[in-house]
């Protein structure tokens, strides 16, 4: 009860962060609409695992070593860029689908396997600037000095269970059938648009 503010704080910021639009939930909903539900979900508990990563080296004072070093926050902002920049550019260059099977929403032989779709969640937001800028701002300057290292653990384990919560509900409403649906009348219209929105993001994280 002694830190049940300091955790209220946390959390209302990390609500504001996770509901945001961001590479995270542009994966996801890349991942619902292409490969399905259980793709998306293997997606979004990548997505929260990678939060636990975040904390991590917040906790070892790597975080202090990334604000000071303008260099290595720059090589990351790049290295994420071209990753989200690379996923965007496999979308762009997807083929028009021309067989039933994706009409009746039916898993074709492209469908990615559950560890392709854990990494994709994991590298998205572990790479991602915004999510480092994030737990630097909160362990550095919300979370006191004081507060024990196993409570801002705690802290760390509730960001990452909410969010892998989060984005897999995210996941089970775009992946209904009639969510798809509706995003696959346009085929691969659709793939190229995330591929667009991407690449954006790719842009916007590096300038």
């Amino acid at each position: 009860m002694a830190y049940l503010d300091e955790f209220l704080l946390i959390a209302l910021a990390h609500f504001f962060a996770v509901a945001s639009p961001g590479p995270d939930f542009a994966i996801v909903l890349k991942q619902s609409i292409q490969q399905g539900r259980r793709n998306a979900l293997w997606t979004s508990f990548g997505v929260g695992l990678a939060i636990l990563l975040h904390v991590t080296y917040c906790l070892l004072g790597v975080a202090v070593l990334l604000a000071q070093s303008p260099t290595i926050f720059m090589a990351l902002k790049y290295l994420a860029g071209a990753y989200l920049a690379y996923i965007g550019v496999q979308a762009l260059r997807s083929a028009k689908p021309a067989t039933a099977e994706q009409d009746n929403l039916v898993p074709s032989a492209s469908t990615e396997s559950d560890w392709v779709a854990f990494r994709r969640g994991f590298l998205t937001n572990a790479l991602n600037p915004k999510a480092t800028l994030f737990f630097m701002s909160l362990f550095t300057l919300v979370i006191s000095q004081s507060t024990p290292l196993i409570v801002q653990a705690g802290y760390g384990l509730y960001m990452a269970l909410a969010t892998w919560v989060w984005f897999s509900f995210l996941s089970l409403v775009l992946s209904k059938q009639s969510v798809r649906g509706f995003f696959q009348k346009s085929g691969h219209w659709f793939d190229r648009g995330i591929g667009v929105i991407l690449i954006a993001l790719a842009i916007r994280i590096v300038v």
